[in-house]
């Protein structure tokens, strides 16, 4: 459907690769300088289905280490693969990291999964050996105070390079596949900090009265996450809705008709009903409005609130926020409510990583079911939802001024994941990440998004600990479980994070 296009894309992660060995060995085994750099190239073009991949080639003395360093720079990389495919020393691999001080993983990938103890030859095993020399590198990276992972596992190909002794498709076997899908990993999460780092977010209004969790300095935020925060007035909103034409809110209709089902009266809430036709017109025209207002300001996520003085303008111009923002959540562009600027930057987190990112809060507990149900009264995420979210028209915002329409929605049925952005007393960021699986449990009708999710603890247990993590009380529901993916988004934004 068109309507999910993204408006921005995402940047990719822009990763550097080289493969190490021993200057020393080519003159003595020919052959296997050739056979590595196959090797690295192999990964080059698989990890190319995920970033932008950068092959330096072979470092095999610390003068080309040296050089890579150099140009792993000039390549503004985010991250930096060293993959181990012989012994190398230390000192060859050692100058690559302190001249780029991009994040450091060193791969220890096996060709074979087993070689031919018959017929091998010391050239056939130095072909096989990259993990010979992970202890030494490691103990040097300690020593050089460098961060730094190592993934082991198979190299994963699809083939047997002619000149091997032994049996390399090892692509179908679980040690591939795990190390792959960590590889996959980190290179999704590198592209998180790049693009929040080129990201501008809009802060429209301010934020909600009272809701100390929520209140953020700016400058931290920028400093710790790189975005730009851009503040908006409800007068650059107006703006842009004095230029909607008729023609731009046909449109909007046609996409949320294609995109929602419309609801009869709720049968069980007075103040949840048919939208009217005034109600959907309106919502349509701010929809139109607040596209052109990403659009204008290059926006790549937005955070709002503003309640307005009862009969204004301005009431009437928020009344109309929900619908559009979902729509614009669908396309790339979380919209957090409530001026909840760290959720926001949850949201965005996962919809970089293209797990969803719903604005969620606690709606109730189901003890029967042992669930929570998690959700909000605001934008939903289109994309994730189970089956046609529903459209409500409410007689009255709770909690807040003004009417308009809702979404009524639960995300997909299955394996999902919550991110919570708070900050803790010492200024900082931190990330609470949980799994859990969405179930077909029933929801209200009262126009607000819902999703019962069972955690891996009983609800009474899960909320102590997360509770105690002193959480900001909004977070963004991901499908999937994303656990592992979250917290290489942590180590490399040099965020805190806890696992609940």
């Amino acid at each position: 459907m068109t309507i999910l296009q993204p408006i921005k894309p995402i940047k990719k992660a822009r990763i550097g690769l080289y493969t190490i060995g021993l200057a020393a060995y080519w003159k003595q085994f020919p052959g296997l300088r050739e056979r590595l750099l196959e090797y690295g190239r192999f990964m080059q073009t698989k990890m190319s289905e995920y970033g932008e991949i950068f092959f330096y080639g072979l470092v095999d003395t610390e003068a080309e280490g040296r050089a890579a360093g150099e140009w792993f720079n000039e390549k503004n990389v985010d991250m930096v693969f060293c993959h181990s495919g012989t012994y190398c020393t230390s000192s060859a691999v050692l100058p690559v990291h302190q001249i780029c001080k991009a994040p450091a993983v060193v791969l220890n990938l096996q060709p074979a999964a087993r070689i031919n103890y018959e017929q091998t030859t010391t050239g056939e095993w130095l072909a096989h050996c990259g993990a010979c020399p992970v202890p030494e590198i490691s103990n040097a990276f300690a020593r050089a105070n460098i961060p730094f992972r190592v993934i082991n596992g198979l190299l994963g190909l699809d083939y047997t390079p002619q000149i091997s002794l032994t049996n390399e498709n090892t692509k179908e076997q679980q040690a591939a596949i795990r190390a792959w899908k960590s590889i996959e990993d980190w290179i999704r999460a590198a592209a998180v900090p790049r693009t929040l780092r080129h990201s501008r977010f809009g802060f429209l209004g301010n934020t909600y009265s009272g809701m100390l969790d929520m209140y953020s300095d700016f400058t931290m935020i920028q400093a710790q996450a790189g975005l730009h925060v851009e503040i908006l007035e409800m007068c650059d909103l107006d703006r842009m809705l004095r230029d909607v034409t008729e023609n731009e809110v046909r449109q909007k209709l046609a996409q949320v008709q294609e995109m929602f089902t419309i609801s009869e009266d709720s049968p069980a809430d007075p103040i949840a009903n048919r939208p009217t036709e005034e109600q959907m017109q309106w919502s349509c025209r701010v929809a139109a409005a607040q596209e052109k207002l990403v659009r204008e300001y290059d926006l790549d996520a937005l955070t709002y609130y503003y309640h307005g003085a009862p009969g204004s303008e301005y009431e009437k111009l928020q009344g109309g926020f929900i619908v559009g923002h979902s729509l614009l959540t669908a396309r790339g562009i979380p919209c957090a409510g409530e001026g909840d600027l760290k959720t926001a930057v949850a949201m965005k987190i996962c919809d970089i990583l293209g797990t969803g990112g719903s604005y969620s809060e606690i709606v109730v507990v189901d003890y029967e079911d042992e669930t929570i149900l998690l959700g909000h009264d605001g934008p939903f995420h289109i994309a994730i939802s189970e089956g046609k979210p529903v459209l409500r028209g409410m007689g009255l915002y709770h909690g807040k001024q003004g009417t308009g329409v809702s979404v009524e929605a639960k995300v997909k049925t299955g394996p999902v994941s919550t991110l919570n952005v708070t900050q803790t007393g010492e200024g900082k960021l931190k990330m609470i990440i949980s799994e859990g699986e969405s179930t077909n449990g029933p929801i209200m009708k009262i126009g607000n998004t819902q999703t019962p999710v069972k955690f891996r603890q009983h609800p009474d247990e899960y909320m102590e600990k997360w509770f105690q993590e002193s959480p900001t009380h909004h977070c963004a529901m991901a499908i999937g479980h994303q656990a592992k993916l979250f917290q290489k988004v942590a180590e490399l934004m040099g965020i805190l994070q806890v696992t609940l």
